[in-house]
């Protein structure tokens, strides 16, 4: 699994940019501006779960 910092990282590589943070999460957009991701940060390991809805809306595998 994959903490937080680490798919913040590998999104930011991709292109992806943090909008904003409120409270424990960040919000991703992509770079053409038309999808969004939200990230729970900080965390240590994300849930399995967490990780496969974050790569379904962003399209990078992230595992």
């Amino acid at each position: 699994m994959s903490s937080s910092r680490e798919v913040i990282a590998k999104l930011e590589a991709a292109g992806w940019r943090k909008v904003r943070t409120r409270g424990s999460h960040v919000r991703m957009t992509s770079p053409d501006g038309q999808r969004h991701t939200t990230v729970p940060h900080p965390k240590k390991e994300l849930k399995r779960g967490t990780l496969k809805a974050i790569e379904k809306d962003t399209g990078i595998a992230l595992e």
